[in-house]
């Protein structure tokens, strides 16, 4: 392969969990950072899109602006905004060694407010990660730290709490430290999943097997043998869990697989590091959610899940039936508060009347997790690194012609269905020739089911290389149209006069702009960005009465760059 060799290959050691040892979670050291009931829509290692949830986001009751208090004693060691994500975010370091954070926030207390505003005119800008010296914020058990919002990513009005370990920022799970949450419900199982391990699990769908509750008892498969006609297969369970007094449909705490009564695998949501946290991807059938269909939590460990909440007792969690014989097997999953559930099942393996040749050939070029491997044509290459691939898997790759101003052919490879853990890089040649500014304004576009997204390129002579974290089709687009700068309710010469704020929003061809700056009579002025586009001043002791000139400038991922003036009474 013409580049693969020039590319660093180094063997990746597979590694295992950070177990935190369970007789140190404090009990009570810890309170309530709200002043109502803990009532959870969401608790630590909930299943998300791409991502474990790594805290508990306490309900506010559909309100904003309720006090947060500080959890314990300690002091302000971190303070982050940013447009999604957290939104305004507070960490707390304390002396037993944790860290608790509180995000999502609106106001901080007003002496943090202040200092937190005047960095960020002093570093110009909104979005800032700040480490304030441990002697500036002390706080005090109780001591008022905010209010709560629904800033960043947030999508309707809570808190988010976090406890992590300081010295390993590891996060960990904040109901094993006996926050005061009522809890004597049961996890429920609503399914079973059966997969065949002979073949990759994303290429298959599982065999979903119904479940029912006996009550006083456990819950049973139907049918209660359940034949198959692999050697080899695995589980998966779909499941929830909630606590007294909710309907809300939490994630499971911990699952142990045991057949014929002797244990194999189990998964614990206790500590999970935001290193890891993507790592989701391989616990749970991403093929099924990406078609659709329901969270499935696999009871194996694929071979690509470094750093896995798994826990090895017997094995992985793939079983060998090739005995043909009728094997019994106890699922078990149970709540951190203790409450637990039990599914019983029996399974034997019936070998299939099936000549080989009469299986379906597999199309394109088998990769391995931990393993760099790489495809090369005239006009495309790409390069699957050691941390991308979570199981074994053929990827697919084919090409079509140029489309909509594109510079070169539309290049397909891998399946949506396809988890990758880090971006693999992709090469692609243009088929036409460029100008120095041509190329210094050319993107790499990745098309993915209805979702779209640009990387700016990097040129080695007539090939452009940029890094993905999701298969789908990929082209190269010059794109020469700067972004559009829209102003929300004022026009230039607006007499603003009577408004609280001032608002716009930023606009691209390509939907995707980097940079935006904003300046009051030739000084940065601080516009919020809490979510999507919408850039908000709202009017204070930087923008007093009379004529005033607001400039705006704005740059695309290709570096173009569009700038707007508006004079405006005030």
């Amino acid at each position: 392969m013409r580049h693969l060799c020039c590319i660093v290959l180094f063997l990746c050691q597979k590694s295992f969990p950070q177990n935190f040892p369970a007789n140190i979670y404090p009990k009570g050291y810890f309170r309530d950072p709200l002043a109502i009931p803990i009532s959870l829509s969401g608790n630590f290692g909930e299943l998300r899109a791409n991502h474990y949830h790594m805290g508990l986001d306490l309900r506010t009751g559909g309100k904003q602006n309720l006090p947060v208090y500080a959890a314990a004693d300690g002091y302000i060691s971190r303070i982050k905004i940013e447009p999604g994500g957290f939104g305004r975010a507070i960490y707390i370091n304390h002396p037993n060694g944790f860290t608790t954070l509180y995000a999502h926030l609106n106001d901080f207390n007003p002496k943090l407010e202040a200092w937190v505003k005047q960095q960020q005119y002093q570093l110009e800008s909104w979005s800032v990660f700040l480490e304030p010296d441990p002697s500036l914020f002390p706080v005090k058990k109780g001591e008022l730290l905010a209010y709560s919002g629904n800033t960043g990513g947030s999508q309707a009005p809570h808190l988010h709490f976090e406890i992590r370990s300081t010295k390993e920022d590891l996060n960990l799970n904040p109901l094993l430290f006996g926050m005061p949450l009522p809890d004597n419900t049961n996890p429920k199982f609503v399914r079973l999943a059966i997969y065949d391990r002979t073949k990759s699990v994303y290429e298959q769908a599982p065999r979903l097997i119904p479940v029912k509750w006996i009550p006083g008892k456990s819950y049973t498969s139907s049918p209660a043998v359940v034949q198959v006609s692999s050697p080899l297969i695995s589980f998966g369970i779909s499941g929830s869990d909630t606590h007294s007094g909710s309907t809300n449909g939490n994630g499971i705490f911990e699952t142990e697989l045991f057949v014929d009564e002797n244990p194999v695998i189990r998964f614990v949501m206790d500590s999970i590091s935001y290193n890891d946290t993507r790592y989701l991807n391989a616990h749970i059938d991403y093929r099924t959610r990406t078609l659709g269909g329901p969270f499935i939590q696999h009871l194996s460990e694929l071979p690509g899940y470094v750093n896995s909440i798994y826990k090895h007792e017997s094995g992985n969690g793939v079983i060998d039936l090739s005995d043909e014989q009728v094997h019994t097997i106890k699922i078990v999953a149970t709540d951190a508060y203790g409450n637990s559930s039990t599914l019983h099942s029996t399974v034997q393996y019936k070998k299939p009347n099936i000549r080989l040749s009469a299986l379906p050939e597999r199309i394109g070029k088998k990769f391995y997790p931990l393993m760099l491997d790489g495809y090369e044509t005239e006009s495309c290459e790409f390069y699957i690194g050691e941390r991308c691939l979570y199981d074994s898997v053929f990827v697919n790759y084919s090409k079509a012609g140029s489309t909509g101003g594109a510079v070169s052919e539309l290049h397909r490879i891998g399946a949506s269905t396809i988890p990758l853990h880090e971006p693999f890089l992709i090469r692609i040649k243009t088929d036409r020739s460029l100008t120095e500014l041509q190329k210094s304004r050319t993107v790499m576009q990745w098309i993915g089911n209805s979702r779209k997204d640009v990387q700016k390129v990097e040129w080695q002579n007539d090939w452009a290389s940029a890094r993905f974290r999701d298969f789908g089709s990929y082209q190269l687009i010059v794109d020469e149209e700067s972004p559009q700068i829209v102003p929300v309710g004022f026009t230039n010469g607006s007499n603003l006069s009577k408004a609280s704020r001032i608002v716009f929003t930023v606009r691209d061809n390509l939907e995707k702009f980097k940079n935006v700056k904003t300046e009051l009579d030739g000084q940065w002025l601080r516009f919020t960005n809490d979510k999507g586009r919408t850039f908000i001043y709202r009017f204070d002791e930087k923008c007093l009465k009379g004529q005033h000139e607001l400039k705006i400038t704005a740059e695309d991922e290709a570096g173009n760059i569009a700038t707007a003036v508006y004079k405006f009474m005030r």
